[in-house]
C-alpha cells in the first residue's frame, strides 16, 4: 500500500491566506482515505491583499508578472513549511489564486506559476487544475465534489463555505454540483469597511436586523435562476452584488444579518429541491462552517430533516486544500479528478499539469 505525502494548497475567493496541509493519502480495497497531519493557514498581508484583490484590473503584462512573483511566494512558504516540520514529501499540489473565471468565454486563470512554485522551494509541483476542464467546455468548477465522492461520501450532502458557497451531492448514481452564491466574499467585504477581517461567530450579524429591502435584491439575482451547472468568480461579485451592498445605507450588523439570511436561504433552496431521506445529513466545511451564527440559522432554514453537521476544525478549515492534495495524487495515478456532471464538461478529466525544481 503506497502512502502519498503530499503538500495541498489552497487560496479561496475570500482572500483570507493560504492555506496548506500535509497529507498522507493512500488506497486501501478500493477507497481512499487520508489524514491531515499537519497544516498552516496564512493570512495575507495588506500589500498582498490589496494585490490580489485588484488583479483583476490588471494588464496583462502586470498580470503575469504576479503570476510568477505570486508563485515564488508560494514556493518559500512552502518550504518554510517543509523545514519548519521536517517533512518527507512527494509533490505539492496547489490551486493556486483564481485571478479570472469566465467559462462562457472559455476563460480561467489561477495566478502561482507552477515553475516558479517548484523552484522556490525544490520539490515537484502539480497545478493549473480548471483550465483543461474548461478547455473541454465545462466550468472548471467546483473541483472539490471529487473529494466529497472519494472521502465524503457517508453524507448526503456536501456544502462548502468558502468565499462562494458550492454544493455537491449523489443523484441516481451521478454527483452533481454547482456553485450556489454568496458566502464569505459578502460577509468580508461588509466588515473591511470598517477595517475587520471577518466578523468572528458572526457576532455582529447576530445583534442585527433584517433588512428586507437588501435581501430581496440579493435574492432576485439572476445567478440564482440558472441551471447548473454554473459557477461564479469575483468579477459577479463586483458587478452583481458590490453595488447592492455599498447602495444600501444601514448599520454593519443589519447588512451583516442580512446576509448570513441571504446565504442560508439560497442554500437550504437548493437542499430542499432534492429528495432527502428522513434524516439526511449535511457536512459544512469552509470558513462559514466557523461562523456560528451562520450555521445556526441554516439549520433553522433547513428545518428538522436536514442534520447540519460540523467537522474538526482542521477539516473546517483545509478541506480543500486536502482535496487539491487528492486531485494531484489522481492525476499521478491518471485517474479522474474532474467530474463532466459537475462541470458540464465534454467528458471526465484527469487534470493537473507537472512541474519539476530546477
Amino acid at each position: 500500500m503506497h502512502i502519498y505525502k503530499v503538500i495541498g494548497l489552497m487560496s479561496g475567493t475570500s482572500l483570507d491566506g493560504l492555506d496548506l496541509a500535509y497529507c498522507h493519502i493512500w488506497k486501501k480495497l478500493d477507497r481512499w482515505e487520508f489524514k491531515i497531519l499537519e497544516s498552516k493557514s496564512i493570512s495575507y498581508n495588506q500589500e498582498t491583499f490589496d494585490k490580489l484583490k485588484k488583479s483583476i484590473y490588471l494588464p496583462a503584462d502586470e498580470l503575469l508578472i504576479l503570476n510568477n512573483t505570486y508563485g515564488i511566494w508560494l514556493g518559500e512558504q512552502t518550504k518554510k513549511f517543509i523545514d519548519e516540520h521536517v517533512l518527507e514529501v512527494d509533490f505539492i499540489s496547489s490551486h493556486g489564486h483564481t485571478t479570472h473565471h469566465q467559462p462562457a468565454k472559455g476563460l480561467t486563470f489561477q495566478i502561482g506559476s507552477g515553475q516558479h512554485l517548484a523552484n522556490a522551494c525544490g520539490q515537484k509541483v502539480i497545478c493549473d487544475f480548471r483550465t483543461n476542464d474548461v478547455a473541454l467546455g465545462g466550468q472548471g468548477a467546483p473541483l472539490v465534489p471529487i473529494g466529497d465522492r472519494l472521502f465524503f461520501g457517508s453524507y448526503d450532502f456536501c456544502l462548502n463555505l468558502g468565499g462562494i458557497s458550492n454544493i455537491s451531492f449523489e443523484h441516481e448514481g451521478v454527483r452533481l454540483a454547482y456553485d450556489i452564491g454568496l458566502a464569505n466574499m459578502i460577509l468580508n467585504h461588509i466588515t473591511q469597511k470598517v477595517g475587520l477581517a471577518y466578523d468572528k461567530d458572526g457576532q455582529m450579524a447576530s445583534k442585527g436586523t433584517l433588512n428586507k429591502i437588501m435581501l430581496q435584491q440579493l435574492n432576485d439575482l439572476e445567478f440564482y435562476s440558472l441551471p447548473f451547472p454554473k459557477s461564479i468568480g469575483f468579477e459577479w461579485f463586483v458587478e452583481k452584488v458590490v453595488p447592492i451592498v455599498d447602495g444600501t445605507e444601514d448599520s454593519m450588523e443589519n447588512l451583516l444579518h442580512t446576509a448570513v439570511h441571504h446565504i442560508c436561504e439560497q442554500v437550504a433552496l437548493q437542499v430542499k429541491q432534492q429528495p432527502t431521506r428522513k434524516e439526511s445529513t449535511l457536512l459544512v466545511t469552509g470558513g462559514g462552517g466557523l461562523n456560528g451564527f451562520l450555521i445556526d440559522t441554516l439549520q433553522e432554514k433547513l428545518g428538522s430533516t436536514v442534520k447540519v453537521a460540523t467537522p474538526s476544525k482542521t477539516l473546517i478549515e483545509y478541506k480543500e486544500a486536502l482535496v487539491f492534495a487528492l486531485m494531484g495524487v489522481l492525476r499521478l495515478e491518471q485517474e479522474i479528478n474532474c467530474l463532466s456532471s459537475v462541470t458540464g464538461a465534454k467528458r471526465d478529466s484527469s487534470s493537473g499539469v507537472v512541474f519539476l525544481p530546477n
